[in-house]
């Protein structure tokens, strides 16, 4: 949690909007997928020792469903154990940083199409159990009350 904590915060700051832990339609699970302001979206892939990436032969699925593709880890895990040919996130749990940018290899269309539905429904989804549980969700700049 931490690592994805210091990931969110990040993204937030760079004006980015976050879902952790969006189903894809392959059935796979991302660990946050990023909505950025251009309408491009990033999957973070968070990894917590050199084992949990040596097991996970799943990460090159997220790539299809992306627009970037990223690894984040905390200081205690190697740099050199990721793939060059994707970006990678430094955590400490209180803030991030990107060490090394992903290439873009843009989504096809209908790809796009229904991961962004996936996202509204998942975000929409989530806002009303929050809102249903008594959380105040603020609006967004720009929208409407």
């Amino acid at each position: 949690m931490l690592v994805r904590r210091g990931v969110q915060r990040l993204l937030a700051e760079m004006g980015a909007h976050v879902l952790p832990e969006l189903s894809l339609a392959t059935g796979r699970r991302a660990d946050l997928v990023a909505l950025t302001r251009q309408g491009d979206v990033w999957i973070i892939e968070i990894k917590s020792s050199i084992e949990d990436f040596r097991v996970d032969r799943k990460w090159p699925d997220y790539r299809l469903h992306s627009d970037r593709f990223f690894f984040a880890t905390h200081p205690g895990v190697p740099a050199e154990i990721f793939p060059e040919e994707c970006g990678f996130i430094l955590s400490d749990g209180y803030g991030a940083e990107i060490l090394r940018d992903a290439p873009e290899h843009r989504m096809a269309a209908a790809t796009r199409k229904a991961l962004m539905l996936r996202i509204a429904r998942a975000g929409a989804a989530r806002l009303l159990a929050a809102e249903l549980a008594g959380v105040a969700v603020p609006a967004l700049d720009g929208e409407s009350e």
